[in-house]
């Protein structure tokens, strides 16, 4: 193919949520992110320092991969550049009875084991 010849990308619409949230404020545009993702899901943004596209939105599996790569979502680091939007379905939430309180998966101060016996 020739330099002249100009190729053209365009995200996929097909999905109307975002699987991962990327904060342009943080991001440096080092692309680690389009290099750990499994599903291809980013494309290298033509603007050098922005942000990565994300062009196959329905393709991503919430794997993380690309959070936990980011050098700016390391620990250490106040702010995360890159976030995972779970999907409903993998939004793990329970609720006691006996108090009403809401918990999920991977919150900050879990609450202690509930070391009840199941009811029979």
């Amino acid at each position: 193919m020739s330099e002249s010849v100009k190729v053209y990308a365009s995200p996929n619409v097909v999905t109307p949520s975002k699987p991962v949230v990327i904060n342009p404020d943080v991001c440096i545009g080092c692309n680690t992110c389009v290099r750990v993702c499994m599903n291809d899901i980013f494309i290298p943004n033509p603007e050098k320092g922005k942000p990565p596209i994300i062009i196959f939105p329905d393709e991503c599996w919430a794997c993380g991969a690309c959070v936990m790569e980011c050098p700016m979502s390391q620990e250490g680091v106040e702010k995360s550049a890159i976030e995972v939007n779970w999907p409903l379905m993998r939004r793990m939430r329970w609720k006691r009875k006996e108090t009403g309180e809401h918990f999920r998966v991977g919150m900050p101060n879990p609450p202690a084991p509930n070391l009840k016996p199941p009811c029979r």
